[in-house]
Formats: structure tokens, C-alpha cells, sequence
């Protein structure tokens, strides 16, 4: 099986293409493209940090460093709900909202120039067939393998 000819190379391919672009957009404006998702995730009246785990796919210890980075940033701040220590909520600056609708802007932007060089059934398709590569994926359950086969 040749690397580049495989379902997985070309999403993997896909992905960093588009994580480097909105990288390379959002360095101009001080943030990363992962800390431009949470901005995105975080709302008006706070948003607890196991959601914005749930929502973003975030794992704890990236998300811990970068809402670290929001807070040092000046964009959020976080408050300890005074009934459940464990329950932390996250709330956007004034600034923070301010770099939350650049991101909202920036996505919206490559969404509607990757939706204008589509044609409408061609972005329906990759819709589609993306969500079944991700149902798939979660379905997926890789039987153990001989490492005696693997030689």
C-alpha cells in the first residue's frame, strides 16, 4: 500500500493544509488557530471548561495550556463557581470578544471561498462522505494483529 494513495493521507493532508492556513491568518492577528476555536466556543455568559472540551475535541492537558495562553493574552478570564470548586467557567474579555469575531470572520471567509469554488452538489458529497468517514472512524475497531504477519 503506497502512503499517499490511502483515504487517511488525503484527510490528514486536508486538515494540516487547512490548520496551517488559519495558523498563518491568525499569527497576524496574536493568536493560534487551535485558541481561535475555543475563542469561537466560548460564550456570552461563560462556558465551563468540560464543555468547551466536549465541543472543541480538545485534549485536557492542550486545552489547560491553551486557555493558559488566553488567560496571559488578556483575552479570558476564569472563575471557580463558588457552590462546586471543581467547576470552573471560562468568560471572554472585552478583547477576547474582540479576537472572538476575528476568528468567527476568518472562518466564515474560508468557508465561503472554499463554498464558491464548489459546486453545490460537490460540497453536499464531501459533506456527506465526511461525516461517514467520521461515523466510520468511530466505529472502527482494529482486530489485534500478528506480529509474525507484519514481517
Amino acid at each position: 500500500m503506497n502512503q499517499d494513495n490511502t483515504i487517511d493521507y488525503f484527510l490528514k493532508a486536508a486538515w494540516q493544509t487547512v490548520a496551517n492556513k488559519y495558523n498563518n491568518i491568525a499569527s497576524q492577528h496574536g493568536f493560534t488557530q487551535a485558541a481561535g476555536y475555543i475563542l469561537i466556543n466560548i460564550h456570552k455568559d461563560g462556558t465551563p471548561v468540560s464543555q468547551i472540551a466536549n465541543s472543541t475535541g480538545v485534549k485536557t492537558t492542550s486545552l489547560s495550556r491553551v486557555l493558559n495562553n488566553l488567560e496571559a493574552l488578556g483575552f479570558i478570564y476564569r472563575e471557580t463557581s463558588t457552590t462546586d470548586k471543581r467547576s470552573v467557567k471560562v468568560y471572554l474579555t472585552p478583547l477576547g470578544v474582540e479576537k472572538r469575531r476575528v476568528a468567527k470572520g476568518v472562518v466564515r471567509g474560508f468557508n465561503e471561498y472554499l463554498e464558491a469554488q464548489l459546486t453545490e452538489k460537490e460540497r453536499v458529497q464531501l459533506i456527506k462522505m465526511l461525516a461517514k468517514v467520521n461515523d466510520l472512524a468511530g466505529d472502527y475497531e482494529a482486530e489485534p494483529m500478528n506480529v509474525l504477519e507484519l514481517k
